[in-house]
């Protein structure tokens, strides 16, 4: 996608919503400029803070992700007899929403980062699998009988085919679950804590009701979805640059 059109539809959000916000002409809404302003008077009052903390929680939970759910996609779809058994599992288990998770995890690990990474772990974990494994599940068995010919093991086909045939797969994963990791962080940390946007957001929001801070951490936490979700696109273009050969 192109810088220009990204600008473009930002722009055009703005304006909708400087649109809206002459029209309902409450507090409530406050305008963009407004918001701007206050947003950046902010980042010296705390938001930079919360920011940091949020950024650290979902960056911590995504890479701890990959690292547990891409070798799990890989070994099950490398395996016929794990495929078999373990798949009828993440079948179930895939469609629930995990969510309704949130206030069993707190329970269990408390109110701390541990329960919020934990969370989002949840979220980005059977994404993951699924993909990588059907990804790895696809190649072609041409291909590994090709490369055992030439005396590849094990651990080569994981390393030079699976794994770099799988890659597209994560980061495919990575990107639809950033809106939802976010989301269920913006939960998660409204339950007894004082640090992180969505502590930040409810707080001037619903107890200073202080409306154009409380729209500069819904800015913050979209700017943040957002850092994400660009980021990813980033590593695709950096490790799957076969991709966008022309």
């Amino acid at each position: 996608m192109k810088q220009r059109d990204v600008l473009l539809a930002a722009l055009g959000l703005v304006i909708v919503w400087q649109i809206a916000a002459t029209i309902v002409n409450r507090p409530i809404l406050p305008g963009p400029w407004d918001v701007c302003v206050v947003f950046f008077k902010e980042l010296g009052n705390g938001l930079l803070i919360h920011f940091g903390v949020s950024l650290w929680r979902v960056t911590a939970g995504m890479l701890l992700s990959v690292l547990l759910a891409a070798p799990a996609g890989l070994a099950i779809g490398a395996s016929k007899t794990a495929n078999r058994l373990l798949s009828p599992i993440i079948y179930l288990l895939y469609p629930i929403p995990k969510v309704v998770f949130v206030p069993v995890v707190l329970l269990f690990l408390g109110i701390g980062d541990a329960a919020k990474i934990a969370l989002i772990i949840l979220i980005l974990f059977f994404q993951i699998v699924v993909l990588v494994r059907d990804q790895a599940v696809g190649i072609p068995p041409q291909l590994l009988q090709s490369l055992n010919s030439l005396g590849a093991g094990r651990r080569a086909l994981f390393r030079f085919v699976y794994l770099p045939a799988s890659l597209p797969a994560i980061l495919t994963a990575l990107r639809q679950s950033i809106g939802t990791a976010v989301a269920v962080l913006y939960i998660s940390e409204l339950f007894a804590t004082k640090y992180g946007l969505g502590y930040y957001i409810y707080y001037n929001g619903s107890t200073l009701f202080n409306y154009p801070a409380m729209y500069a951490g819904v800015a913050a936490m979209s700017l943040l979805g957002l850092g994400m979700y660009f980021g990813v696109d980033w590593l695709e273009r950096k490790w799957c640059r076969w991709k966008f050969v022309n």
